[in-house]
C-alpha cells in the first residue's frame, strides 16, 4: 500500500511522543500534573450552555448547518467586531463560521497555495500552521522568532528568492508558545510588507482576551481595514473555555472568505446548529466573565513566576497568554524533548519541549497555566527537586 508524499512530514510530532512518555510515567506510578496542553480547565459559562440546552430539543436545529443556516451567527460575529475593534463587516461575504479556528487555519493553504509555493511561518509557531501548508504540498520559510527582537519576525532578512516563490504569511499574536504581542505599527509594517510582495496575510487570533494589566492587543484588520489581503481568526476555546464544543469564525477579504468556504463545502456541514446558539450567547454577553477568567490566569501566571524565582529560574513576566515561555537552564539548552521526557519520567510534570514548536524553540519550555496557583506551585517545587537531582 502506498500513501502520499504530503503525510511525509506529518510524521514526526514532538507532542505524541510526550503523550508517549506521560503515559509510561503513568504506568510507573506518577501522578500526572500536565502543564503541556493548552486546553483551559476553567468551566463554560452557564449562559452559553442554557442557549445550548434549549436547542436541544428544538428539532429545528437537528439538520445539517449549511450556510444560510448559520446567518445569525454571522450577524452576531459582525456586531461583534464592530463593538471590539470598531470594524465594519458584511457578515455575507466577509465572515465565516468554523468547527474551531484550527479548522480554517489548516485548511486556508489549500486555497492558497500550488505545490513548491511557500509560505512564511513564525518559527517557534503553532504546530497546525505549519501541518496546513504541508497538506498542500507548500513549503515552509521559518521566520526566525529571537528574544531580542520582542519574538517579532524581522521581514527585511526574508531572503528574495523564498518572497519570489512566496504567497501567504501567518502571524499570530498574543503568541504562542512565546507570549509574545505586537503593535499595530507592527501588523501595519506587515501589511504593508504583504502588498509589496503580494501575499495573503493571515493572523490567527485565539488569544484575543487573554491580555493581562490592561493591555490590549489590536486586530490585524485594524491595519488592513479595506481588508485588501487579510483575514483573521477566531476562536472560542480560550476566551469562553469551549474548547470542546468546536466553534470558530474566519473575517477578512471577500475573496479569502469565498475561497476557504469553497474548502470548507467539501469537507463539513458546519457544526450543530444548537453550538452557534451556545457561540452567540458568548459574544453576545457582557465583558465580566472574561475579565474574571483573565484574572485568573494573571494570577496563576503570577504565583508560577513567583515560584520558578524561587528555585532559582528566572523569566520575564508575560503580558498575554495563559503559557509561561521559558529559556532552560544550560544543562539541558540544547534538547528539550530530553528534558521534558526525563522530567515526566523522574516527576510526573508534564511541560512542552520548546522543539515541537520549531527548530528555533529550541532550548525553551513552555508552561501551561491550566491548574490552580497552589498546583502550579507545587508543580515547580517538584521541578526544583528533579534540578537539584537529575
Amino acid at each position: 500500500m502506498q500513501f502520499a508524499d504530503r503525510l511525509k512530514p506529518l510524521g514526526s510530532n514532538v507532542f505524541a511522543d510526550m503523550d508517549t512518555a506521560k503515559n509510561l510515567a503513568r504506568q510507573q506510578g506518577k501522578q500526572i500534573i500536565d502543564l503541556s496542553l493548552g486546553s483551559s480547565d476553567l468551566p463554560t459559562s452557564p449562559l452559553i450552555l442554557d442557549a445550548i440546552a434549549k436547542a436541544l430539543n428544538d428539532p429545528s436545529t437537528h439538520g445539517y448547518s449549511l450556510f444560510t443556516n448559520t446567518q445569525d451567527f454571522r450577524v452576531a460575529i459582525a456586531a461583534w467586531m464592530q463593538r471590539k475593534f470598531g470594524i465594519t463587516v458584511d457578515p455575507e461575504t466577509e465572515v465565516l463560521p468554523l468547527i474551531g479556528s484550527q479548522e480554517g487555519t489548516a485548511h486556508l493553504p489549500l486555497a492558497i497555495l500550488n505545490p513548491g509555493d511557500f509560505a512564511l511561518l513564525q518559527d517557534p509557531g503553532y504546530p497546525s500552521h505549519y501541518g496546513g501548508v504541508h497538506m498542500a504540498s507548500g513549503q515552509v520559510y521559518g521566520m526566525p522568532l529571537r528574544a531580542e527582537n520582542g519574538f517579532l519576525p524581522v521581514l527585511e532578512e526574508i531572503p528574495d528568492v523564498v518572497l519570489a516563490q512566496a504567497k501567504m504569511m501567518v502571524l499570530s499574536y498574543p503568541h504562542n508558545p512565546t507570549t509574545a504581542i505586537a503593535s499595530l505599527e507592527f501588523f501595519q509594517s506587515a501589511v504593508q510588507f504583504c502588498q509589496t510582495h503580494n501575499l495573503v496575510l493571515v493572523h490567527d487570533f485565539p488569544y484575543v482576551d487573554v491580555v493581562f494589566d490592561g493591555s490590549a492587543q489590536p486586530s490585524i484588520l485594524q491595519a488592513d481595514r479595506d481588508r485588501t489581503l487579510s483575514i483573521e481568526f477566531f476562536t472560542f476555546s480560550k476566551s469562553y473555555n469551549m474548547g470542546g464544543f468546536r466553534v470558530g469564525f474566519a473575517v477578512g477579504n471577500q475573496r479569502l472568505i469565498k475561497a476557504l468556504r469553497q474548502i470548507k463545502a467539501v469537507v463539513d456541514f458546519n457544526q450543530y446548529q444548537g453550538i452557534m446558539h451556545g457561540a452567540i450567547a458568548a459574544l453576545s454577553e457582557p465583558p465580566t466573565e472574561i475579565e474574571q477568567n483573565v484574572e485568573i490566569f494573571r494570577q496563576r501566571r503570577d504565583a508560577a513566576i513567583a515560584a520558578l524565582a524561587a528555585i532559582g529560574w528566572q523569566m520575564p513576566t508575560p503580558t498575554a497568554t495563559m503559557y509561561l515561555w521559558a529559556k532552560l537552564p544550560e544543562a539541558w539548552a540544547t534538547d528539550s524533548v530530553k528534558f521534558c521526557t526525563e522530567l515526566v519520567q523522574a516527576t510526573g510534570i508534564a511541560l512542552a519541549p520548546g522543539a515541537g514548536f520549531g527548530k528555533h524553540g529550541e532550548g525553551y519550555v513552555r508552561f501551561a497555566l491550566v491548574h490552580p496557583p497552589e498546583v502550579l506551585r507545587d508543580a515547580i517545587q517538584k521541578i526544583g527537586g528533579f534540578f537539584r537531582n537529575p
